[in-house]
């Protein structure tokens, strides 16, 4: 059960910043080490590079955590910080967070990202109106969902609102700042989030884009497996043999998604697809890989709102047939370089 948020704040903050601390302090005779034993052994500067990104980590989050106190102190230590007239500032203390993490990951753990597809700019390149955007992601692998944000916000100026976990506000920075913007943290897959979706779609803006990750959590063959027998105990039989012959992505749970299509009848629909992370599952998968070696890559493509079903089955049937889209284009980049369904 998560803690209440007084807990975690007076639990998890002090001790980000203790931890931070004492990354910092260890830091130079165990860098020293860690260099020397690489060196001597010819490998591949593994603990080098974790020790540095674990100290970009530190800073960039004890940095970000601190920033929210400003605006805290300005609001008179209420619930005012909520505020509207305060997103701007909060936006900007996760977009130099996420900008920092994506910066240290090329840097030190050898990410390197190729994105094609249409993409948001299709509103620079028309004399429509800006619109709003509902992005559907596939999620596999970790930070996915910090590389989505880092983009919307760094590259295309989009506002997220993101539909996440409700574990994330374990971590304090995600904790204090999705907590004073519009978002969803979800308890439970599942678990009857449907109308506090709709209340953020309802809201959203032509600079907004919200976020949700359709399969509820990160793929993995036995959650795939899971989830199409759920369809099954559901009598969704035909949903269930659509699912079974999608190898690479877990079926979409259409609740929320359709939830905030019909919220926000104006927004157009992103779907995202990504490759080369799905195999990094744990802290194992990432230490065996090190450095990346292998290029990420992420195609999306833009469904404009005239094109989405109006009616519910239809609306299903669209959803499932983008989705199917998304596997195969992860089963063709799995095609294209076979090595990386096991370097990740």
């Amino acid at each position: 059960m998560l803690p209440p948020p007084i807990i975690r704040r007076l639990v998890f903050t002090p001790l980000l910043f203790a931890l931070t601390l004492a990354i910092a302090v260890a830091f130079p005779p165990v860098y020293a080490v860690a260099a020397l034993m690489s060196l001597a052994g010819g490998g591949r500067y593994r603990v080098v590079r974790l020790l540095w990104f674990t100290l970009a980590w530190g800073t960039l989050e004890t940095s970000a955590v601190l920033a929210c106190l400003w605006p805290w102190l300005i609001s008179g230590f209420r619930g005012r910080v909520r505020a509207e007239r305060y997103w701007d500032r909060h936006y900007e203390i996760i977009r130099r967070y996420t900008a920092g993490l994506h910066q240290a990951a090329e840097r030190h753990l050898g990410l390197r990202i190729e994105i094609d597809g249409s993409w948001l700019t299709a509103d620079d390149a028309s004399e429509r109106p800006a619109r709003p955007v509902i992005i559907l992601s596939r999620h596999a692998g970790p930070g996915d969902a910090l590389l989505l944000v880092h983009h919307l916000l760094t590259d295309y100026g989009r506002r997220p609102r993101v539909v996440m976990k409700a574990l994330l506000q374990l971590d304090p920075c995600i904790d204090i700042t999705a907590n004073r913007l519009p978002n969803v943290f979800v308890h439970t897959a599942g678990d009857g989030m449907t109308e506090e979706i709709q209340r953020l779609a309802g809201g959203l803006g032509p600079a907004d884009a919200l976020v949700i990750f359709p399969e509820g959590g990160n793929f993995t063959p036995d959650r795939r497996r899971r989830a199409i027998r759920r369809l099954v105990r559901l009598h969704r039989h035909r949903e269930a043999i659509r699912a079974g012959r999608m190898p690479n992505v877990m079926p979409p749970r259409p609740g929320g998604t359709l939830a905030a299509i019909d919220a926000a009848p104006e927004a157009d629909v992103i779907f995202v697809a990504h490759s080369g992370l799905e195999h990094l599952r744990s802290v194992r998968d990432i230490w065996r890989h090190l450095p990346l070696r292998h290029v990420v890559h992420a195609h999306w493509w833009r469904v404009t709102a005239e094109e989405v079903p109006g009616e519910r089955a239809a609306q299903v049937e669209w959803l499932y047939a983008q989705w199917e889209r998304v596997d195969a284009w992860i089963g063709a980049q799995q095609a294209e370089d076979p090595a990386s369904e096991s370097l990740g």
